[in-house]
């Protein structure tokens, strides 16, 4: 990025300082515009190796040398630190620089200047760091006073948009605020530059690709907006800086590094607006479903929160996060992400949270050309991508959530099918996973769930199939999934078998086992019947 505010060797020697010596640059004077970064006085032996680049080095030429060879290596070496130029003061030890300083500095590409008249060279060391640190001084109020018209800004309503117009026009060049891995956020341009130039279309060719986000085009600046996570050092966003009509210089960093900070509040602000909004209106689907809202009541309290269904069926569905998934400062970018996803549904949803419940609760409007499973797979196809894009749920990781449909119906049945739903999911927790789940499937397990802390559901449990928990826990191989397979074909044993991959007479051998072992008959329907039951509720009970 190129360098600004501080001090080039040209200015360098026009200061009366320098100027008193009559200096004469004797190689590379088209390299006077170097900056300066500091200024440096010595002549031991050793100087190279105590600079770091951008030192205009003033010496007497003590130490540069008596040998040809020495005095070229001296050179190479201040060459190869990156200094910005070496001033020469004639007298003490030379009358006219050698051949071999000048030849070498030429061939290094450094600026070489003599002195013809002797200067102090405190006052010279003075009179510059003044002018490098007034320089430094003057950008940083330039950057302070965009960063004061930024928080105006906010102050007065404004936010990431606002922000993002005022560093484009300062800087000149389109300005981009993207998420952590690349998505676009905001986009911001300025009138000036190529005629027709469209952020949007900068951003495309720029910087939309996945090689361009992982390389930055030359000149740009990335500075990142902290605050997003659960950890201290997170980043929340990304902001982009692009040079497009003009080059990016140091104070247009030092804006955008205090841009940053100001965008870090508004982003934490807008979250946390979200988050209220989202818990607002599963705050409503809560009362909706717990009955403290009268049917003839909801629609217009639905309305004032953005749904309106008209005169379709409503849809209740609930999403239920295992506990450990759950999000635990979130839930605005889960309802954002979901929400998101949904829009492609092309129906009308009101999509809640309840953090307490780890649910998300919504309701939908069951268009007349739409089947109610085929809206239930496009919800729970939406809902799961929502939280995979929230970091809850990863592609070919054991899902984290539980999808269930309730059943449609008018405002009078929203609530109690939300409830329904509601209790559904808690129950379906540890299930086979599916897509979603019919809330109307689930009624024996929701009861068996309802009873999880009566100790009769446990004694239950264990009558039936203790036996069996007891010899897995103790032995190999286990016989409770052998006994699941086969009741869950329903007495089919070929198919068990094939699901088992066993030959049948190894499950021949394993149901005999288990009925051994539970001293029960496995042909007896009533049997069956009490096994399945308990197979259900032991997910419930300790």
């Amino acid at each position: 990025m190129e360098q600004e505010g501080g001090i080039t060797v040209r200015r360098a020697l026009e200061l009366p300082g320098l100027r008193g010596g009559l200096p004469e640059v004797l190689t590379c004077e088209e390299r006077l515009d170097r900056p300066v970064r500091w200024v440096h006085a010595g002549e031991a032996p050793n100087i190279p190796a105590l600079l770091k680049g951008g030192e205009l080095l003033l010496m007497t030429g003590l130490g540069l040398g008596t040998r040809p060879a020495e005095q070229r290596a001296y050179v190479r070496r201040l060459a190869d630190r990156g200094i910005a130029a070496l001033v020469v003061e004639l007298g003490p030890r030379f009358d006219v620089l050698p051949a071999a300083i000048v030849d070498a500095a030429r061939t290094a590409g450094l600026p070489l200047v003599q002195l013809h008249r002797e200067v102090p060279f405190v006052a010279v060391t003075e009179e510059i760091h003044t002018e490098i640190v007034n320089g430094h001084y003057a950008l940083l109020q330039r950057a302070e006073e965009v960063h004061r018209r930024c928080t105006r800004a906010v102050l007065e309503g404004g936010g990431a948009p606002q922000v993002l117009q005022i560093l484009a026009d300062f800087t000149a060049n389109p300005v981009f605020l993207e998420t952590p891995d690349g998505r676009l956020l905001f986009a911001a341009g300025t009138g000036t530059g190529p005629v027709g130039t469209d952020p949007l279309q900068v951003w495309e060719g720029l910087r939309g690709v996945p090689a361009a986000r992982d390389a930055p085009p030359a000149g740009a600046v990335l500075v990142e907006v902290p605050g997003g996570g659960a950890g201290t050092g997170a980043v929340r966003a990304r902001l982009v800086l692009l040079a497009v009509s003009g080059p990016l210089v140091t104070v247009h960093r030092m804006a955008a590094e205090r841009a940053a900070g100001i965008l870090a509040v508004v982003l934490m602000q807008a979250r946390q607006e979200e988050e209220v909004a989202a818990r607002g209106r599963g705050d409503f689907l809560t009362d909706l479903a717990e009955g403290r809202v009268a049917p003839q009541d909801a629609p217009a309290q639905a309305g004032v929160l953005g749904f309106r269904p008209g005169g379709d069926p409503l849809l209740p569905v609930v999403m239920r996060l295992a506990p450990e998934s759950a999000p635990s400062g979130s839930w605005a970018l889960l309802a954002r992400a979901v929400t998101e996803e949904l829009a492609a549904v092309g129906a009308p949803v009101l999509v809640g949270v309840r953090p307490v419940e780890d649910r998300v609760p919504l309701l939908l409007a069951l268009r007349p050309e739409t089947t109610r499973t085929a809206l239930a797979d496009r919800v729970a196809a939406a809902l799961r991508a929502g939280a995979e894009r929230a970091g809850l749920e990863r592609a070919g990781d054991r899902t984290p959530v539980v999808v269930v449909v309730g059943a449609a119906g008018g405002w009078a049945a929203a609530g109690p099918g939300l409830r329904h739903a509601a209790e559904a999911a808690a129950a379906a927790q540890g299930l086979g996973e599916r897509p979603w789940y019919d809330a109307r499937s689930l009624d024996i397990d929701l009861l068996l769930w309802r009873l999880r802390d009566h100790q009769d559901l446990a004694s239950f449990v264990d009558r039936a199939i203790g036996p069996l928990r007891e010899h897995d826990r103790t032995s190999r191989p286990a016989l409770l999934p052998t006994l699941e397979a086969y009741l869950a074909h329903a007495g089919r044993k070929a198919e068990a078998a094939r699901d088992l991959h066993l030959n049948r007479q190894t499950l021949y051998n394993r149901l005999a086992r288990i009925g051994d072992l539970l001293g029960t008959d496995l042909d007896d329907p009533q049997a069956v019947l009490a096994l399945s039951l308990a197979l259900r509720a032991r997910r419930h009970t300790r």
